[in-house]
């Protein structure tokens, strides 16, 4: 994958985009405790740099009483050079503890603030439709997800706590400095300043771009191993370890490349920062001992000065990495605030009520879909499904079957025509009303990284253990479960590959009998099993459709001679529909499909 190039006119509107986007919940205006712990740690943040500025003072008349020349206040004088040191190092900690409160005080708005954001990443990326997921590349968006919320609590901090800080510090020294001494040290400053703020700008800006380009290729590299082991038996079964290591190898290469560059111009940076930070510490430095040589500054003083320009040194070199991690972390969380302006295909209307099922009769009227605009799947299809009624769809591959439970679902929307169940056009109730009147055993069932019991549990969270039990018994798994050694307990790994794809199958037929929908869509729902097993299931599944819609899209046609109605689809369109006697009389497209099967299966039977 080729990285992607950002212009220099991209980055700021990105850049404001993201702020804008982070910066609601540093003042959420349902949230008052959030902005109570702003604008405390803000007070805490002003206190502890009040206390910086001022710690060098006491350290200079220190000096100052050890050199025979106080220029303490009066009301120092008493303390002595051992006084004055105690009240240096006792500043010195107030500043850092007040910075530590800060920290406290705000760690748990930086955490809600990450958690919020998470959470409204993984939820807007469920939302997102079918056509989405189909293309995703599940490594890359795991990565890119994952760099974009660790940036959300940097950002919100630093947000808060540096720029605006850091310029009162600076500004606060450099008016000591001149008030205290000279206009030539304020000169000093300001030129160091400028020259190391510029200097700094410029070369992160250049950094940002290899920075984004070392993620183009950290992502690509992570996609490319999710993928190859999401697909362990696929590079087992064709012996291309090595491939899949090449091509990870060649991912990892461009990230080498990209890491090179980010640390070989971290070092010109840190370098070029350096030296302009030393220049002016010289240069202030060099006054100040001329100064103490014309008598009209104190060693103290010389002191002083020395403590601001590091006190000065310390936030500059601060502000440095400060605007270096904050650029990154805008480039890191731009591509996941992409993500969550990415659109949904499939959405709810504003309006959009719960369904209400009162007996499963579906409609499909002249539906037109598909894909892609150029590839159209189905081609007017109309079809009545009566309430509480079986209807099974057989056809070729690639007539537009599994399509048809795709929009039933509402995966998709139709490009024309309409879907509704009990009178209901499916695009005016909500998405997650449908969804729970709907139950689905696909072709292949996947299941989650976690116990059969999980598993079977997913299709009604709240069932009690009886009546998962009596899902599994219906599906014929119970048994099955019950002889491992951990039984229900068992992990199942990742996408249920510890099982055989029978089991896997049998267990989402569980879980569907579990959540005991009015609908029921089973799409080539025993295609994994062997006959004898299947045959048990067929008598599971068609008792469990007495009184609920059932649509069957099915390739063993003898699986389904008992549907109330049988429609043939072929090239998206309905060729031929009856029940199964009806078809075969008509001798048509059923009745060779039918003839075609039982020419296949009977040298199987007699082989068995």
């Amino acid at each position: 994958m080729a990285p992607s190039r950002i212009t220099s006119t991209e980055l700021p509107d990105n850049n404001w985009r993201t702020i804008r986007r982070v910066a609601p919940y540093l003042w959420p205006e349902d949230h008052p405790w959030v902005k109570r712990r702003v604008v405390l740690a803000m007070l805490a943040l002003l206190v502890a740099k009040l206390v910086a500025v001022a710690t060098p003072w006491f350290y200079g008349w220190a000096v100052n009483e050890l050199a025979g020349e106080s220029t303490a206040p009066a009301a120092m004088l008493g303390a002595g050079a051992v006084g004055l040191t105690l009240a240096y190092g006792m500043a010195r900690l107030m500043s850092n503890g007040f910075q530590q409160l800060r920290d406290v005080i705000f760690a748990r708005v930086g955490q809600r603030a990450l958690r919020q954001l998470a959470l409204e990443t993984f939820t807007h990326i469920h939302r997102l439709s079918m056509r989405y997921h189909i293309t995703r590349k599940t490594g890359g968006l795991s990565r890119i997800i994952e760099r974009g919320v660790k940036g959300v609590e940097f950002l919100l901090r630093f947000m808060l706590f540096s720029m605006g800080p850091l310029i009162l510090e600076l500004g606060l020294i450099a008016l000591i400095l001149f008030v205290t001494f000279d206009v030539w040290y304020l000169a000093v400053v300001v030129v160091t300043i400028w020259a190391y703020v510029w200097f700094t700008f410029k070369v992160t800006e250049w950094r940002v771009r290899i920075r984004k380009e070392m993620n183009d290729q950290d992502t690509d590299a992570n996609q490319k191993a999710i993928d190859s082991l999401l697909n362990f038996e696929t590079v087992k079964y064709f012996g291309a370890e090595k491939r899949e290591a090449s091509r990870y190898d060649s991912a990892m290469a461009g990230y080498e490349q990209a890491a090179l560059k980010t640390s070989y111009s971290l070092a010109f940076l840190n370098f070029g920062q350096a030296l302009l930070i030393t220049g002016g510490l010289v240069a202030v430095m060099v006054l100040a001992a001329v100064g103490v040589q014309n008598g009209q500054l104190t060693v103290g003083d010389f002191v002083m000065v020395n403590a601001y320009m590091i006190q000065i040194t310390m936030p500059l070199n601060f502000l440095g990495t400060v605007y270096r991690e904050i650029r990154q972390s805008l480039v890191d969380m731009s591509e996941m605030f992409d993500l969550l302006e990415q659109p949904a295909d499939v959405s709810d209307k504003p309006d959009a009520a719960e369904i209400a099922v009162t007996g499963g009769a579906l409609a499909f009227r002249d539906v037109h879909f598909g894909y892609e605009a150029a590839r159209p799947i189905l081609k007017g299809v109309s079809l009545d499904v009566g309430a509480g009624k079986t209807v099974a769809i057989v056809g070729p591959s690639g007539s537009g079957k599994s399509t048809i439970g795709r929009l039933l679902f509402r995966f998709y929307d139709v490009n024309d025509g309409s879907l509704s169940i009990d009178g209901q056009d499916v695009r005016d109730v909500s998405q997650d009303s449908l969804h729970a009147q709907i139950g689905v055993v696909p072709q292949d069932t996947v299941l989650f990284n976690d116990t059969v019991l999980y598993n079977i549990a997913y299709g009604r969270p709240e069932a009690s253990r009886t009546e998962i039990e009596a899902a599994a018994k219906a599906a014929k798994i119970h048994d099955f479960i019950m002889e491992l050694p951990d039984g229900y307990q068992t992990q199942v790994g990742e996408r249920g590959l510890k099982l055989s794809g029978g089991e896997k199958q049998r267990v989402g037929i569980a879980r569907t009998l579990l959540k005991n929908p009015p609908i029921l869509l089973l799409d080539e729902a025993t295609s994994a099993l062997d006959t004898q097993t299947e045959r048990d299931i067929q008598d599971s599944l068609r008792e469990m459709g007495q009184g609920r819609t059932v649509i069957t899209i099915a390739h063993r046609l003898s699986t389904i001679v008992d549907a109330d109605e049988i429609v043939v689809l072929e090239a998206g369109v309905i060729v031929e529909q009856g029940t199964h006697d009806a078809l075969l009389e008509q001798g048509g497209r059923y009745a060779a499909m039918w003839a075609r099967q039982a020419s296949e299966e009977e040298p199987q039977a007699l082989a068995g």
